[in-house]
C-alpha cells in the first residue's frame, strides 16, 4: 500500500467574478521510504494540491489516500500526516523545544508520559538534547528548522510534508537538515518534498514530478528524468596544453567544435564522434576533457520551456 496516492485532483477558485482554475489535473503516489520532489514555478498549483493532501482544503474532483484512508473523511487519515508547511513558524517561539514537542504530540493524540518520551528520542536524534531547556526563540536558524520537522513527526506519520526544509539556511545547517531527511526517509517514512533549491532535490528525491499551470508536466524516477532529457548527444569541454592553429581550428569547426579561446574548445555529439576530433588534433598535448553532465536545473527549465510552447 502506497503512503500517498492522489489521482487526478482538481481545485478552481472564483476570483473577481472568474474561475481560476489553481490544479487542473494532479495525480501523486508515494511508497514509504520515498522522497517525492514537487517542483514548479510559484503559481503552478503546488501549494493548493498539498492542502487538499493535507485535508486543509477539499478537491472539487479526484480523491486522496493516505495509507489507504480518506483525509477529508477519516480523522485516522489525518493522523498519518506530518507537515512543516511554514518553515520554523510552526513553532512556539517561547517555549523550549521539548515544550513544544510535548504540546505538539499531545495535540496529535499522545499520553503526556509517550510525547515527553518520544520528545526526548528526537531531540537525541536531531542533535538538540543540550537544547531542550532553551527558549526556541534563542535557536538558531537552523535548530529551529530541525525542530520544526521533529515536533511534525513526533506522532510517527507515514507522510511527511516538507516545504523548503533548507530555505534561509547556511550551508552547514542547510547539510544538517539534508541529512536528516536522508535519515528519516530512511526510517521508512514518505516524503513529499518542495523547493525550488533544485540541487537539493535533485540529491534528495526518488522521484520527481512538475507541476505547470496546474497540469503534472512530468514525473519519473529522478536519475531516470535526468537521463531522458540529457538524450544521446553530451557536451565535452576540452582543454589544450597550446593554442590551436587556425587551419585545424577551421577543420575542427566544420565537425561542430567550437573555439572558445585558441586552447579551449567545445563539443556537443556522441562519444563516437568525440574520437573522431581528437584525432584531428592529434598530436596537440590535451590537457583534460571533462563532460558536462545533465543535472535537474536543466532538466526542470527544459521541461517548463516546452509547457510553455504547447500551452
Amino acid at each position: 500500500m502506497k503512503a500517498l496516492e492522489a489521482e487526478h485532483l482538481k481545485k478552481s477558485y472564483q476570483q473577481g467574478g472568474k474561475t481560476v482554475q489553481a490544479v487542473v489535473d494532479v495525480s501523486l503516489a508515494i511508497a514509504a521510504g520515498e522522497v517525492l520532489a514537487f517542483l514548479g514555478p510559484n503559481g503552478a498549483g503546488k501549494t493548493t494540491t498539498i492542502k487538499m493532501i493535507a485535508g486543509l482544503i477539499r478537491p472539487d474532483a479526484g480523491r486522496v489516500r493516505i495509507v489507504g484512508r480518506d483525509p477529508h473523511r477519516e480523522e485516522q487519515a489525518l493522523a498519518q500526516v506530518g507537515a512543516v508547511l511554514e518553515g520554523n513558524r510552526n513553532l512556539y517561539w517561547r517555549l523550549t523545544p521539548l515544550q513544544n514537542l510535548e504540546y505538539f504530540g499531545v495535540l496529535r493524540g499522545l499520553t503526556a508520559k509517550t510525547a515527553r518520551q518520544r520528545g526526548l528520542e528526537l531531540l537525541e536524534t536531531f542533535g538538540l538534547m543540550e537544547k531542550q531547556g532553551v527558549a526556541v526563540q534563542t535557536l538558531s536558524r537552523g535548530m529551529q528548522q530541525k525542530l520544526a520537522i521533529a515536533t511534525a513527526l513526533i506522532h510517527r506519520p507515514a507522510l511527511l510534508l516538507l516545504d523548503e526544509p533548507t530555505l534561509g539556511l547556511d550551508v552547514e545547517a542547510a547539510q544538517t537538515v539534508k541529512s536528516l531527511i536522508r535519515h528519516i526517509a530512511a526510517a521508512g517514512q514518505a516524503i513529499l518534498l518542495t523547493t525550488h533549491q533544485l540541487d537539493i532535490a535533485e540529491v534528495l528525491s526518488d522521484q520527481v514530478a512538475v507541476i505547470q499551470q496546474g497540469v503534472i508536466i512530468a514525473q519519473a524516477p529522478t536519475r531516470e528524468l535526468i537521463r531522458h532529457f540529457a538524450g544521446a548527444a553530451s557536451t565535452y569541454h576540452i582543454e589544450l596544453e597550446q593554442a590551436i592553429d587556425s587551419e585545424r581550428a577551421t577543420q575542427l569547426g566544420s565537425l561542430g567544435v567550437v573555439v572558445e579561446e585558441p586552447h579551449r574548445l567545445r563539443f556537443t555529439g556522441s562519444s563516437e564522434e568525440l574520437y573522431r576530433i581528437l584525432d584531428k588534433m592529434n598530436p596537440i598535448p590535451l590537457l583534460s576533457i571533462k563532460r558536462a553532465e545533465a543535472d535537474l536545473t536543466h532538466v526542470f527549465l527544459k521541461l517548463l520551456r516546452k509547457g510553455n510552447r504547447q500551452g
